[in-house]
């Protein structure tokens, strides 16, 4: 009996909060026309994100994807680092 894996949901997005010890939270964008009007409105999602070996840092733009739940918010983990934030010469 061989079952097969179903897709799973991938997002790309900014890391805005690092929440925890393996946790952060990314922000992913999205457009959605209004339902009226025509005119494209920006909607954001914050997602709770699991990040195992706490790589992540402020500003990164992140791939995740979805997974089983891993707390009561996280169901999403770090699939891969797209884009580094810049750093500052101050730090």
């Amino acid at each position: 009996m061989s079952e097969e894996r179903k897709s799973r949901k991938s997002l790309t997005g900014v890391v805005t909060s690092i929440s925890g010890d393996k946790s952060i939270k990314v922000t992913y964008f999205y457009k959605v026309p209004h339902p009226q009007y025509h005119k494209e409105i920006r909607r954001k999602t914050v997602l709770h994100v699991h990040d195992e070996k706490n790589e992540c840092k402020l500003g990164d733009k992140v791939e995740v994807m979805e997974t089983r739940p891993i707390s009561k918010l996280k169901r999403f983990r770090i699939v891969r680092i797209i884009e580094k934030a810049p750093v500052v010469a101050g730090e």
